[in-house]
């Protein structure tokens, strides 16, 4: 169930379908780590958190697979070395500590394109079901 929900117009002009899905993921993560990281520093103060299943861990699902590839994988690209340290401010948590998981997901199973495509109106009823947890 998402703690935080936000959508808005990215600030810059990205080249490929690929930039604009990772500077998307860069934006989730900078608004989902500080949450984690509160979570675990209560945890590390011994404030008492109500529930067993409360974990550090952030796990994002991106359906664009040159995204994840760059998430992924510390690598030159020729294609993409035009992006800087603003959007790969995450890659640490991803590769050394693990904190944060990017794993696929279908396109016709992502609840985000609610808010960025024309949807069919099942389409939307389903994503908004998922969305708010029914």
């Amino acid at each position: 169930m998402p703690i935080v929900w936000k959508s808005q117009l990215q600030k810059e002009i990205a080249l490929s379908t690929t930039e604009a899905e990772y500077t998307g993921l860069s934006y989730a993560l900078r608004e989902a780590i500080p949450i984690m990281d509160l979570l675990k520093e209560m945890k590390q103060k011994g404030i008492s958190v109500n529930s067993e299943k409360a974990k550090a861990h952030i796990k994002v699902y991106e359906d664009n697979a040159g995204a994840i590839e760059i998430a992924r994988e510390k690598k030159y690209r020729p294609r993409t070395k035009h992006l800087n340290c603003r959007l790969h401010h995450f890659r640490h948590r991803v590769e050394v500590t693990r904190e944060i998981s990017v794993h696929k997901i279908n396109t016709k199973h992502q609840p985000a394109d609610m808010l960025t495509k024309p949807l069919r109106e099942e389409d939307f009823v389903r994503y908004r079901k998922v969305v708010m947890g029914w």
